[in-house]
């Protein structure tokens, strides 16, 4: 596979994920009640921070070094991920 084409790849992957975070966090509310955007920028920021964490704790459990700096940094950013979510519902 040539450089490009994969560079181009995943620079798909990651607007794909864009969109999709942009989709599930709420994209047509705003366009159906005339309101703000912010809601589902921030909504797509959780999503993303949220899917680093995953991500991390994944990268633990197939990594064979770095097993413990993985796991402790996916806790926390999906703990931070579900901080925020449990602070914009208005629920802390």
């Amino acid at each position: 596979m040539s450089n490009i084409s994969s560079k181009a790849l995943t620079s798909f992957k990651y607007v794909y994920l864009a969109i999709f975070f942009a989709l599930l966090s709420g994209f047509f509310h705003p366009l159906i009640t005339n309101t703000s955007f912010d809601i589902v920028v921030i909504g797509s920021l959780v999503l993303a921070v949220g899917l680093a964490g995953g991500i991390s704790l994944y990268k633990a459990a197939t990594s064979e070094t770095k097993k413990e700096i993985f796991f402790a940094a996916g806790f926390a950013l999906i703990t931070i991920s579900l901080y925020f979510i449990f602070y914009f519902t208005g629920r802390t």
